[in-house]
């Protein structure tokens, strides 16, 4: 096994040569071989072992054997204690689960305080054959078939190749000692109910079973990535950013015949889990929306649009003062006097100071808001109804301001002046105000 293992790190892993890496080491079968392995190639190690107080005694009796048997072999040894139990309930998550962020974000914190290069697991191919089977179990796409990753950003996992048996045999052959968990034997967890019945069934119809199931799952790899590179390239064809928005083209989703898949993986990631109201969203009227916990997914005349939830809620007015010169939140504005009269634009206009009742304030619009479009002397108009007209999304609408004097609109930024405020042949104090460059009214 370790010149298979030698020969699997000279070809995959050569980037950790005279690297510092850091070994997590519970104490068990797979890590303490791995330890031992990195050993015998001399790479510049440390060992970093959770104790997660889940097995009492037991717990603790893993720790001291880590720290014993790294005293004995002169490696550097980083240990931490955890109230997993606590933390579960407080974050409303399983045990596996809250142990899982917990490990995970302390190997995150080490590397960086500690200037260690990555962090390296025992992950063998009997786990990632048990976790096949329990996505396999729980329904997946195909991203939950494709195993457990050698690789996923400074986390490494070098034994991915090597079965049980393989460690098993490796640690017999060279004396190396380890702690047995408890909870391994008990059945209490999906994982140890697959790994004790069902496996070993698989296992008993066919010897070479976990070969062949290596190679059936380097195939599901491929397949991924072929999948990935045309998710890509369609996603170049029918999406649009803008801003924090992205904006999916519906007629050209709707030529493709599996427009699902690619919904599926371009949207997965951000964390949607109701997939049958997101396809439902294609052929829904506009305004329907479908969320998760960081987004939401609006159905816009003939878009899609992915938006992120902002936590935290803006002030909902904004005042500005008679002499101010310009405001920086929620938009950049500027407030100058001119003697020169232009066209007002979108994004320029031009009021009668004498009309205004300061301060002017900014804030959303609701409904039931009303104004008199420049140019529509004396006719009045929703604010919806003008939003509906210029074809405006649900996202632009809550996204829009308005400048307010006292109980009149003087201004939907940067769409349209209100008329009470233009420029006439009485006017003597003309204000510009001018949305900037970078900001945006809706």
């Amino acid at each position: 096994m370790l010149a298979r293992f030698k020969k699997h790190i000279v070809e995959n892993f050569q980037f950790l040569e005279n690297k510092k890496l850091l070994l997590a080491t519970s104490g068990g079968l797979d890590s303490m071989v791995m330890s031992h392995l990195f050993q015998q190639l001399n790479f510049d190690i440390a060992l970093a072992h959770c104790n997660f107080q889940l097995r009492g005694l037991e717990s603790f009796g893993d720790q001291t054997f880590v720290q014993e048997y790294a005293a004995t072999n002169e490696i550097p040894l980083f240990v931490t204690q955890f109230d997993t139990e606590a933390f579960a309930k407080d974050y409303k998550l399983s045990t596996q689960l809250a142990a899982r962020d917990l490990r995970y974000n302390w190997f995150y914190e080490l590397l960086e305080t500690e200037n260690y290069d990555y962090v390296l697991t025992a992950h063998h191919a009997d786990d990632n054959l048990e976790t096949f089977l329990i996505n396999l179990s729980r329904g997946t796409g195909l991203e939950g078939l494709v195993g457990i990753p050698e690789q996923n950003d400074k986390i490494i996992r070098p034994l991915l190749l090597f079965s049980r048996e393989e460690i098993a045999n490796y640690a017999a052959e060279n004396t190396i000692q380890w702690r047995e968990d408890s909870s391994n034997a008990s059945d209490k967890y999906l994982r140890n109910k697959i790994r004790h019945d069902l496996v070993p069934l698989f296992k008993e119809l066919n010897p070479q079973f976990i070969a062949s199931f290596q190679k059936t799952q380097s195939y599901l790899q491929d397949a991924q990535t072929m999948l990935e590179d045309a998710s890509i390239i369609v996603y170049q064809q029918l999406a649009k950013k803008e801003e924090d928005e992205i904006y999916f083209d519906l007629k050209q989703l709707k030529r493709l015949p599996n427009y699902k898949s690619y919904l599926y993986q371009w949207l997965h990631e951000f964390g949607f889990s109701s997939w049958n109201d997101v396809y439902d969203l294609v052929e829904s009227q506009s305004g329907k929306q479908v969320f998760s916990a960081d987004f939401r997914l609006l159905k816009d005349r003939d878009s899609l649009i992915l938006s992120p939830i902002h936590a935290e809620k803006e002030k909902s007015e904004y005042f500005v003062n008679k002499n101010s010169t310009e405001v920086n939140l929620p938009l950049n504005l500027s407030f100058c006097k001119v003697s020169d009269l232009s066209l007002p634009t979108n994004t320029a206009i031009f009021v009668d100071e004498d009309q205004l009742e300061f301060p002017l304030v900014l804030k959303r619009w609701k409904q039931g808001d009303s104004f008199q479009p420049f140019g529509m002397e004396g006719k009045s108009k929703k604010v919806s109804k003008f939003f509906k007209d210029e074809k405006l999304s649900l996202i632009q609408k809550e996204n829009s301001w308005i400048l307010w004097s006292g109980n009149r609109i003087v201004w939907i930024v940067g769409l349209r002046q209100d008329e009470r405020f233009r420029i006439i042949n009485s006017t003597k104090n003309i204000l510009k105000i001018e949305l900037e460059d970078g900001s945006q009214g809706f």
